[in-house]
């Protein structure tokens, strides 16, 4: 009996060692990804000056805004923002269709009238989260982004139908 503690003993020990190194991996190589990605988020922007100047173009190009709420310390927003950019079809929808702004949310700015003036979504399901505006400003949409992801990325056919679901109604 002594011999099977020790050997249990022994299996936690090596299988908790495994699980440390496994993590620690992981770590250093979601801060070297998030090193590589660009930085989206401007805290010193005076967003709610910058969301009524894209109301503006909005109204004359006929298209809705996508808020995107998060910030550069997020991985998957920075994440979403690449996705999205590096996709020639989500691209595409993207830029006939919408206005893209990044609501910033770090100890630096956290926009904290802005957030509250769109629910905290934040709150309700973290970050990054989607605000969809129509061109007078109205919220007709929030979205959680993690019903959009796979694995360590996003679904494309999800993000398709998300764009596509709030594009302006011609």
């Amino acid at each position: 009996m002594k011999n099977f503690k020790y050997i249990a003993f022994g299996f936690l020990f090596v299988a908790s060692f495994a699980w440390a190194q496994t993590t620690e991996v992981a770590a250093n190589k979601t801060q070297t990804e998030k090193k590589a990605l660009p930085k989206i988020y401007n805290p010193q922007e005076d967003a709610e000056v910058k969301i009524n100047e894209l109301l503006v173009q909005a109204k004359k190009e006929n298209k809705n805004i996508i808020v995107q709420g998060g910030g550069n310390w997020c991985i998957w927003c920075l994440r979403f923002d690449n996705f999205w950019r590096t996709n020639p079809e989500l691209k595409s929808i993207v830029d006939e269709n919408y206005l893209y702004y990044h609501l910033n949310m770090s100890p630096e700015n956290e926009n904290k009238e802005l957030f509250a003036k769109y629910g905290n979504p934040g709150d309700q399901y973290g970050y990054p989260v989607f605000i969809i505006l129509d061109q007078n400003g109205k919220q007709i949409h929030t979205q959680d982004s993690a019903v959009l992801e796979e694995g360590s990325s996003y679904n494309v056919s999800k993000v398709r139908d998300f764009f596509n679901a709030w594009k302006p109604q011609s």
